[in-house]
């Protein structure tokens, strides 16, 4: 029996669902890999994401040489190019890994359908999380739109069933690659229409395994406080190998687990503040297969104030936000950080998104939509999830909004500046005391510092206390109509 193993999300070896049952029933295994023109085309990524995806690619196809099985790819409209190859390569099976954003969804269905009528048995997976939406249910059978509560039913479905890690196949160096012409080289990323860019985040299955036991070996420890701390490598950063699958989320959890179940001196609260984090990952993409609409507008009606009308303010307000030039030194630290190296640190990803919504009232979906073509770790759900929660929209029931200060965030969480200064060069020499709000210097200060503002640096777009009152006046006339 010969099957192909479509890879998608799922670019690794180890705990891989449909290579694993492809090695069970196929003689013949081919591994092939889809470059989604039409979403390419979209532009719905940006650079940074693209290179890693490569990156990922390249050592998948590394590994699967080492093992005597080449990767094959096709370029070109998804349905068509599977379709196609299992027709020209006589298949007799298709393996994939599910994916849950709408598209997805509609691309699975229909390739299923065309597969059917000709013949050919499609086997799917649960991969890209622990438990799928079906699987955490209330007590009424309805998805889940409080995390809490999800949280809740996700725990007990862990200890119920706690879902192994598979190695990698045995049998798979035993596997005989069909007779298939030798694939060409993976396009590049100028060939794909994208601009090359030296990924910070290492790419592949080898490294995220190495940066998962660097992570539970250290900083998961101190993560609670660490997490928070944008000048601190403090977080395990492992997103982008979570959004291409070249870390499993089972995996992860486990061996998150397996540093309590050691004893001796672990720190309890941070090791499952950190698991947290991976159930939250897994509730937003619950709430995206469960409530498709998210991915075009908000979650809820809810009353919030109405965001600026389009035109040149509004305009003009969001480029100087997207080139980090607010005059809030953390927001502007953020956002060139995202610009420069297609990451943003999680508690200054809030702070962005607060001061987009609040205090320039942008509307959401143009800081989500700028996110994902600058993230790294571009992934639907989870930036979907987030913008929402930020913009009042989404699944938590918080009365009122929730409006971040950024100067006393900056003071917070980055004490001495640290973070702000690695990514605002101007600012480099200006005191502790100024660093979170520069424009505060006086003419004296500005010249020990090699810093003019206004000149230099910029003074604050907005007032933020000013702002913030303007935008709770709206929220209360738009409750009043």
């Amino acid at each position: 029996m010969r099957g192909i193993v479509w890879f998608r999300r799922d670019l690794r070896l180890h705990d891989q669902p449909a290579l694993i049952a492809a090695c069970e029933a196929c003689s013949e295994v081919i591994p092939l890999f889809v470059f989604d023109e039409p979403l390419l085309q979209s532009r719905v990524f940006g650079s940074a994401c693209v290179n890693f995806m490569l990156g990922c690619l390249h050592d998948l196809a590394s590994s699967l040489a080492d093992r005597g099985l080449t990767l094959q790819w096709r370029r070109g409209e998804p349905v068509e190019e599977v379709v196609r190859a299992t027709r020209e390569w006589k298949a007799d099976a298709v393996y994939w890994n599910r994916d849950y954003e709408p598209r997805a969804i509609e691309r699975d269905h229909t390739v299923t359908q065309r597969l059917a009528k000709a013949g050919v048995v499609v086997r799917t997976f649960k991969d890209h999380v622990v438990f799928e939406s079906d699987e955490v249910r209330g007590a009424t059978g309805e998805p889940f739109q409080r995390y809490s509560a999800y949280r809740a039913r996700w725990w007990t479905q862990w200890h119920a069933i706690a879902p192994t890690v598979q190695p990698i196949p045995t049998t798979l160096t035993n596997k005989i690659s069909a007779p298939l012409p030798l694939s060409r080289s993976q396009p590049t990323v100028t060939e794909l229409g994208y601009d090359p860019v030296a990924s910070w985040i290492e790419p592949g299955e080898e490294n995220a395994l190495k940066r998962l036991r660097w992570f539970t070996e250290g900083p998961i420890h101190s993560y609670a406080q660490g997490r928070n701390l944008p000048a601190v490598d403090g977080s395990a950063k492992l997103s982008p190998h979570f959004r291409f699958g070249t870390l499993s989320p089972r995996m992860a959890i486990h061996a998150a687990l397996k540093v309590l179940a050691k004893g001796g001196r672990v720190s309890r609260p941070d090791v499952l503040t950190w698991v947290d984090e991976l159930i939250w990952r897994e509730f937003f993409q619950q709430v995206l297969a469960s409530f498709p609409h998210v991915a075009e507008g908000a979650f809820r009606k809810v009353v919030v104030p109405p965001s600026r009308d389009p035109g040149p303010e509004h305009d003009s307000l969001f480029q100087t936000w997207c080139h980090g030039q607010t005059g809030y030194p953390i927001v502007d630290a953020g956002i060139r950080q995202l610009n420069q190296t297609g990451w943003m640190h999680n508690r200054v990803r809030m702070v962005v998104a607060s001061f987009l919504i609040k205090d320039l009232r942008i509307d959401w979906q143009s800081g989500e939509r700028y996110f994902m073509q600058h993230l790294i770790d571009a992934d639907t759900a989870a930036n979907n999830g987030n913008w929402q929660w930020c913009a009042s929209t989404g699944t938590d029931a918080m009365r009122g909004y929730r409006i971040f200060n950024p100067a006393l965030q900056s003071k917070k969480f980055d004490p001495d500046g640290a973070y702000i200064r690695r990514y605002v060069p101007e600012l480099a020499h200006v005191s502790v005391r100024r660093i979170h709000e520069p424009y505060l210097m006086t003419v004296d200060e500005q010249e020990l510092a090699r810093c003019r503002i206004g000149v230099d640096y910029p003074f604050p777009i907005v007032d933020h206390q000013q702002a913030r009152q303007e935008y709770l006046n709206l929220g209360k006339q738009e409750a009043m109509k």
